[in-house]
């Protein structure tokens, strides 16, 4: 029998999908499983967005330029410069999601066996990137104890090798939602420049920030010109995951010449999730004003709810709409199974996502979930009862 590659073999599974069967398991036993595990908003598209597909008249569903529409291209740079992103349309390259602007930005600036610093817990799919690249991840751990804030400058730096290429940051943070802040961007701006390296800012959650705190970007940085990548998405600003638009983001010309050629290779972005994205840039101000109020809400709900729970330890983020919770288990990943396999409450379970995950690190996070709180706030209150009475009853049975 042929064998399949190395590459193939390492390729990690997903923390938040992996447990998929257990939850339809779950299902067909009649239980009601409340998903904490994945960051599927449960806001409305925009209706101008939807409209825009069912209105578009072509005849012919053609290929669209590999870097995208043009008026999409141009009117997603006005969208930034609202933003006081200096982003002209040549600076952007439609992607078919985030994930493939990760993936051109790999390719563009890694060759096989290089290093990427990326500060963690990170986003599990950054581990698979990078395993289908050849990049070797290399983790810089910062903790729940400093609620996710950058780890020191100095922690970076003795990490740096000559194979080293670029860090890697999310901001605001998945799976943490830690906000850098500006004075923390400017530290690893001073240290790529230093050392010659990229920086690549995955701001797709950039609009979701609480409590007064502002996004500060990466393409904001003066003299950051040739490091700076940004990934960018409308999955969650738009609530379109589904649409899997996403760009590339640089002013650096040879990078994007490069990721050109990647764009070329796949030939082009899907054409009606581009006349959608198109069209969502239309949305209102008073859309965004409406979500960011209901996920600080809950938010809110979540992290008090969690902290009247006994041995759990949260962070409290300041963006995007997740968090890491500490349970008082040796096992996240055994305990997220039996919730889905083995327990109820009054036929309602939860699924989590085991945050061992979103680590490289061997052995870290063993004791902590990713929260997604993309649920109604009754639902949010409702899974952590849930959660909270399962402790209880996993502390009996893991005896």
């Amino acid at each position: 029998m042929p064998k399949i590659s190395q590459k193939g073999i390492q390729m990690p599974e997903s923390p938040i999908r992996k447990l998929v069967p257990y939850a339809e398991i779950a299902k067909k036993k009649g239980n009601k499983v409340y998903h904490l595990n994945i960051g599927q908003p449960d806001i409305k598209t925009p209706q101008v967005a939807l409209d825009a597909v069912k209105n578009a008249n072509l005849e012919v569903l053609e290929y669209s330029h590999s870097a995208g529409f043009e008026s999409y291209r141009e009117k997603l740079s006005q969208y930034y410069k609202n933003q006081n992103l200096p982003i002209d349309s040549q600076n952007i390259i439609i992607t078919t999601g985030g994930s493939e602007a990760l993936l051109f930005a790999l390719g563009s600036t890694m060759d096989v066996n290089d290093e990427i610093i990326i500060p963690e817990p990170f986003y599990a799919n950054y581990n698979g990137f990078s395993v289908a690249s050849g990049v070797k991840v290399v983790p810089v751990i910062s903790t729940i104890e400093t609620g996710f804030a950058l780890p020191p400058i100095e922690d970076f730096e003795k990490l740096i090798t000559p194979r080293t290429k670029a860090i890697l940051i999310c901001n605001p943070g998945n799976p943490t939602g830690y906000l850098y802040s500006e004075a923390e961007i400017n530290q690893l701006a001073e240290i790529v420049k230093k050392h010659d390296l990229f920086l690549i800012a995955d701001e797709v959650y950039r609009e979701f920030t609480y409590d007064g705190y502002k996004h500060f970007s990466v393409m904001n940085v003066p003299g950051l010109e040739n490091h700076a990548i940004m990934i960018d998405s409308v999955s969650k600003r738009f609530s379109m995951c589904g649409a899997r638009i996403g760009c590339i983001v640089s002013k650096n010309k040879d990078l994007m010449a490069a990721a050109m050629k990647f764009a070329q290779a796949r030939l082009s972005p899907p054409t009606y999730a581009q006349i959608a994205s198109e069209a969502a840039l239309d949305t209102p101000q008073s859309y965004f004003d409406e979500v960011i109020t209901e996920y600080q809400e809950r938010r809110d709900v979540l992290i008090s709810e969690l902290e009247k729970i006994e041995g759990v330890q949260v962070a409290t983020p300041k963006g995007a709409f997740y968090c890491i919770a500490k349970l008082p288990i040796t096992s996240a990943n055994d305990f997220a199974q039996w919730l889905l396999e083995s327990y109820d409450l009054n036929g309602e379970t939860v699924m989590v996502a085991p945050a061992a995950g979103f680590y490289s690190s061997p052995n870290v996070g063993l004791d902590e979930v990713r929260i997604a709180y993309v649920l109604k706030k009754d639902d949010l209150i409702r899974s952590v009862e849930i959660l909270k009475e399962a402790l209880k009853a996993y502390k009996q049975f893991s005896k």
